[in-house]
């Protein structure tokens, strides 16, 4: 099976004028067939996120016009226009609505369902959408929309606006993209109103930013990210954050902007696997966004050097949001129409810079948690996620069911290229299940083909062995596919186990399950509502690689090695210990780990050369 969200690379997507010429050419077509008598330009299937839909193919047409100067759009706008004026904006206070500040207040505002009652929970950011889709009609009025019309769809914009941050709490859902967006709209707004109305607008928007986004980031992974949902970052919602930071600071020039784009930026590349693949959030595990993403994924890849395309997003969204039949919805239509007005184009070289939660090179990469335990393992286009065994979830040694990847005190990591290899050495104190406290070395090293992990660990009692990942996923493709095995050969014996129980916490990678049905399944909340990540942790056992010590390590120590990637031949690491460290020598390199002399800092030292390949003879 295919995961259903995880598509093609979003720059594979052309993103030349031309080509968003002939997207705007047949947004055009499919909209002057669907027109009603009444104006609307809502998908027939539609029910829900609908409040804004119908404006923002009006905002579509009114950029195509704006291109093309097409004689049968202003008629189009003028009609579509007045239908969401009309029939769109409600003032009435929605029943069973939570989060008002002031009732009664008049106010417009979007609803999710038009139903009254119906789901009232998702009012806020169907204002804030139709407030996007009102400024970007704003935008292109001129010589389009009649004057009297413009006036009232800038007094419904600020009216939206004053709803948003006067009459509801802001951001009720703490959803940072949701309210990342309503900035943006308030810098729009401003700059459509009478010079002091404008400047107090944007005063408050830019207040709203500092004081109830900013302020609140969450830290992940050294970073500090809006909080979408409850958590630091969700791989659909966080990148639709970074296109709303790219337009406020295309918008204001605020360097704020700049400054958190680039942070989260940074952190998404980092979490990013070479092949685009990405997992986890407190919303959606494994859905991903489409066209929403790309302005900020292009904009903040080039400002910071790394190819962040490669991303891969829901290519069904490649360039608008579609419903039942493929059919043009105009939900989010705000976002193409500023990565169609933004010039910057794609960056596609990785970045040259090294990251502490990111190993990457050529086709290979190992993205880090906090704890700088591996949370994804790529290589050979196969992705592998972090195993769990008797509720325990991560990569390293265990004894007795107990994984030994929490640490007790500081992580230390050291980076090293030689060679034409990459590598990272991280050093982690972990006390185990008898209290004593044991420092964990984890070397992974890679030639951008393959992977090799050693990890060596003071002698343990018993029978460990290392939980090396859980085969997840593969490229297919421009798709992404479903995979119980990965290519990996062990030092010592290496085996693929799944679960004995069965049940949602119990995960085997054999079932026709996604990790994301698994979490939610798992999650304290209805799907949707509850958070998959949270969920996820609750799992007991799943499929996993299991890899015995290798064989010809020093007494006093356990040392695992594998290698993945693709088969290359025979494996058979040598181990020496001496007055400078632990010596590795593989097929492909040989490392020394160890600390110099006279070094009182504690810091690991890691030295590493590329060994010759051997030259089959002539024939």
């Amino acid at each position: 099976m295919h995961l259903p969200y995880q598509r093609g690379p979003l720059h594979d997507l052309p993103d030349s004028s031309q080509a968003y010429d002939a997207v705007l050419a047949d947004v055009t077509e499919q909209a002057l067939a669907r027109l009603t008598p009444d104006g609307s330009l809502e998908h027939p299937a539609g029910g829900d996120d609908i409040g804004d839909t119908s404006l923002g193919v009006t905002s579509l047409l009114a950029l195509a016009w704006q291109r093309s100067r097409d004689p049968r759009l202003p008629a189009a706008v003028g009609r579509s226009l007045a239908f969401h004026l009309r029939e769109r904006v409600y003032r009435e206070d929605n029943p069973g609505y939570p989060n008002l500040r002031r009732r009664d207040t008049q106010l417009p505002y979007a609803r999710y369902v038009l139903e009254a009652g119906a789901h009232p929970i998702g009012d806020w950011p169907s204002t804030v959408w139709a407030l996007l889709q009102a400024v970007n009609v704003l935008d292109a009025a001129d010589g389009l929309v009649a004057d009297t019309q413009r006036a009232q769809l800038l007094d419904t914009a600020h009216g939206y606006w004053r709803r948003l941050t006067e009459a509801t709490f802001f951001n009720p859902q703490e959803a940072g993209n949701q309210a990342i967006g309503c900035v943006v709209g308030g810098l729009m707004l401003a700059r459509h109103l009478p010079p002091e109305q404008g400047e107090s607008v944007r005063s408050r928007a830019l207040t709203l930013y500092a004081d109830e986004i900013r302020a609140r980031r969450i830290r992940d992974r050294g970073a500090l990210l809006p909080p979408e949902h409850r958590g630091a970052y969700d791989n659909n919602y966080g990148p639709i954050s970074l296109s709303f930071l790219a337009q406020a600071h295309r918008v204001s020039g605020e360097g704020m902007f700049a400054e958190d784009g680039d942070a989260l930026a940074r952190y998404l590349d980092a979490r990013l696997t070479n092949g685009g693949f990405d997992i986890g959030g407190p919303r959606y595990s494994e859905q991903h966004s489409g066209f929403e993403s790309v302005l900020g994924l292009r904009y903040f890849g080039r400002r910071i050097g790394s190819d962040l395309g490669r991303y891969r997003g829901d290519s069904r969204w490649g360039r608008h949001a579609t419903r039942a039949g493929d059919g043009l919805d105009g939900h989010f239509a705000f976002m193409l129409v500023w990565q169609i007005q933004d010039p910057t184009r794609w960056y596609r070289t990785p970045a040259a810079s090294t990251a502490r939660h990111q190993l990457r090179a050529g086709t290979v990469s190992v993205a880090f948690d906090d704890r700088m335990t591996p949370t994804l393992v790529e290589a050979a286009g196969t992705y592998c996620l972090a195993a769990a065994v008797n509720r325990q979830h991560g990569f390293g040694p265990v004894l007795d069911g107990f994984l030994m990847c929490r640490p007790a005190g500081e992580v230390r990591v050291r980076d090293v290229r030689a060679d034409g290899l990459t590598a990272k050495l991280v050093t982690k104190p972990v006390v185990g299940r008898d209290h004593v406290l044991r420092h964990v070395r984890s070397l992974y090293v890679t030639d951008g083909t393959s992977l090799w992990t050693t990890v060596v660990v003071q002698r343990l009692d018993g029978t460990p062995y290392l939980l090396a990942g859980l085969p997840y996923a593969a490229d297919d493709g421009d798709r992404v596919r479903r995979t119980a095995h990965a290519p990996a050969t062990g030092a010592g014996p290496l085996r693929l186990t799944h679960p004995r129980s069965t049940g949602a916490d119990h995960f085997d990678t054999r079932a026709a399950t996604t990790q994301e049905q698994a979490a939610f399944a798992l999650a304290a909340d209805p799907r949707v509502y509850g958070n998959p990540d949270e969920g996820w942790r609750h799992l007991v056992s799943s499929s996993a690689l299991e890899a015995d010590p290798a064989p010809g390590a020093p007494e006093h120590l356990h040392v695992f090695a594998v290698r993945h990637g693709p088969e290359g031949g025979p494996f058979a690491p040598a181990f020496e210990d001496g007055a400078t460290g632990l010596t590795v020598r593989t097929e492909a390199f040989t490392a020394l780990i160890g600390q110099p002399a006279g070094d009182t800092s504690g810091e690991p030292e890691l030295t590493l050369h590329a060994r010759p390949r051997a030259v089959p003879p002539p024939c």
